[in-house]
């Protein structure tokens, strides 16, 4: 039976700059044998021997997990909803199957990725895939996922919060094209159907699966403990404006904007890739023509060759947006897109 001897420090022992620690520190396990373990009294080491990174200590001195080298955005393949809108008057939305066309737009989506992954030549790279819950989005996953092999597959989540813009109890065909005109005339952002949610509803929600996001990239949630990876690529499997609004978020910008942006055809990809500087610009994969195309404006442009190089946490203090709007500031800059 091994026996634990608990060695108690007084406070005043340690260096100032140590004291902060003190709590941590100041009882050590000893075990007879040799081998250092912390016990709670009943033996249990909380899961610590196995999973090194709860330990606060080890938190403390280890060095951040590498990012992502990809964020890649996948809209669902052709639903059968986007086949015959009446559909959603006799299914729940959440239940919309794919159709063939649908599966097979969503494989080779699977083999596009593999293929732009491939050539970054590394041996080691893995993905990661986060996914609405509705039905059409988990087909698409499951049909993109036959282009990786178990090993490539780092691991999934399904993540409510990804889930389509809710558009209310649209049973009724004739009131669901009335809606729709209406959401034109108010615009598409805040402009909230009945008994359902705004793009700015859904904007608040992402917000939280942003935050999610990050602290799983800062930790490195998805790689086992003590993997340092820097080839595992992010997928998030989702719909059309949930998408347009994640991008919205994590780049700050402006509803004006927003309401510019045209949707992802389905089955397709926008990807974030990760510049020289460790953020994450569209204009490392995409072209300026293709941007333009999704409906980014040059102001939009001239932020994302910024993100291209700058590091996270740094300010642009070339703003175009905010440099824009306050005129009256002449040549002194203001900065922005803190991320």
């Amino acid at each position: 039976m091994t026996t634990l001897h608990l060695k108690f420090f007084p406070a005043s022992s340690f260096p100032p700059s140590r004291r902060v620690l003190r709590r941590l520190d100041a009882i050590h396990c000893c075990a007879t044998h040799g081998i250092e373990i912390c016990s709670n009294g009943n033996g249990s080491t909380n899961g610590k021997a196995t999973f090194p990174e709860k330990d606060p200590l080890i938190r403390h001195v280890a060095s951040a997990p590498p990012r992502p080298r990809r964020i890649i955005l996948v809209r669902h393949g052709q639903s059968e909803g986007n086949v015959d809108e009446s559909m959603y008057t006799r299914v729940p939305d959440p239940k919309i199957d794919l159709t063939d066309k649908g599966k097979a737009e969503a494989e080779a989506t699977g083999w596009k990725i593999r293929e732009m992954i491939e050539k970054d030549g590394a041996d080691d790279w893995k993905v990661y895939f986060y996914v609405s819950p509705y039905r059409r989005t988990l087909e698409t996953l499951r049909c993109l996922g036959r282009a990786f092999e178990r090993s490539r597959i780092a691991g999934m989540r399904e993540e409510t919060r990804l889930r389509e813009q809710d558009f209310g109890n649209f049973q009724d065909r004739e009131k669901m094209r009335v809606e729709k005109q209406m959401r034109i005339m108010y615009g598409r952002f805040f402009y909230r159907f009945p008994d359902g949610e705004s793009a700015a509803d859904v904007y608040d929600r992402i917000t939280g699966f942003r935050e999610t996001l990050r602290a799983d990239i800062d930790i490195g949630r998805f790689q086992p403990p003590g993997e340092q990876n820097k080839n595992m690529n992010l997928v998030i499997v989702s719909h059309g404006l949930t998408l347009r609004v994640f991008l919205m978020r994590w780049y700050k910008w402006t509803s004006e904007q927003f309401e510019g942006l045209n949707n992802l055809g389905n089955g397709k990809m926008i990807v974030m890739e990760r510049g020289y500087g460790g953020r994450y610009s569209l204009l490392v994969h995409h072209t300026e023509e293709e941007l333009r195309e999704f409906g980014l404006t040059e102001d939009m442009l001239v932020d994302q060759e910024w993100q291209k190089y700058a590091k996270p946490g740094e300010l642009n203090y070339n703003c175009p947006i905010l440099n824009s709007f306050f005129t009256h500031f002449g040549n002194e800059r203001v900065g922005c897109n803190l991320e």
